[in-house]
């Protein structure tokens, strides 16, 4: 392995701690309404094993001032156009809800590139071909976009507790929520890089069926991991999840 200095930071992706000597490098892509921040405990408990990279969306935080990207595939151009420099070592993209579904499309962008990612962890997300047709979350006043953020429980309860915080972040939630609700899978070649699916048991978003069709995606291996809980299990589970991470990244690197 040719061992390179990468930038600690850009505007799209964030090395909280940089190990530049690491097997492997994971990308992490976030939420609908979440940030690259939001992966700083994965980054601090994997490395030095893992050079962790978050993936900061524009119009949120530091760019807040940037226009959000609505269209799953427009994200997922810019991604990976910004990822593909990165790619000096073994790449493993993990994506939690909207970020499964972006990393689904990243990763077929980067093997098309030449680049086969070791795996995808596509957590808390039915698999890109299992549409829901009546999703309109996206469209719904603000009050009601807000009372679906509160039941989900990925926000930070600090941000939860400012009105006016949380109503700045409104525009970026619902960017996320268009992009994640308008996406329609294209049929394509599937995937050639296995694909670990997480979910958690009580996931109103994601049912067993929908969660199986991710083996349709991937003529590699498809694995499947359930943890007790809801949409944001992980939250809850983050030892064990990590671990996980961890185990495979070894496995795979």
């Amino acid at each position: 392995m040719t061992t390179t200095t990468t930038p600690t930071t850009t505007p799209w992706l964030r090395r909280f701690h940089p190990t530049d000597r690491a097997p492997v490098r994971l990308f992490c892509l976030p939420h609908a309404g979440g940030a690259a921040s939001y992966y700083f405990p994965v980054s601090r408990a994997l490395s030095p094993a893992a050079d962790v990279v978050a993936v900061q969306y524009p119009g949120r935080q530091d760019r807040r001032h940037e226009t959000c990207v609505d269209d799953v595939r427009q994200l997922a151009d810019l991604v990976t156009a910004e990822m593909l420099p990165w790619c000096d070592r073994p790449v493993a993209l993990f994506g939690h809800s909207l970020g499964a579904t972006l990393g689904f499309e990243v990763a077929s962008r980067l093997e098309a590139a030449g680049t086969v990612p070791v795996t995808l962890f596509a957590s808390g997300r039915r698999a890109p071909s299992r549409p829901r047709e009546n999703e309109r979350v996206h469209q719904a006043p603000d009050a009601q976009l807000l009372q679906t953020i509160r039941r989900m429980s990925g926000t930070d309860p600090a941000v939860l507790a400012d009105e006016e915080l949380l109503r700045s972040i409104l525009p970026a939630i619902r960017a996320d929520y268009r992009a994640a609700e308008t996406y329609r899978y294209r049929p394509g070649p599937p995937l050639t890089c296995p694909i670990d699916v997480l979910n958690g048991t009580e996931d109103p978003e994601v049912t067993q069926a929908e969660a199986a069709a991710w083996t349709t995606h991937t003529t590699a291996a498809t694995t499947f991991h359930s943890y007790e809980g809801g949409h944001f299990y992980l939250n809850d589970h983050a030892p064990a999840v990590i671990a996980h991470i961890r185990a495979r990244l070894a496995e795979l690197a």
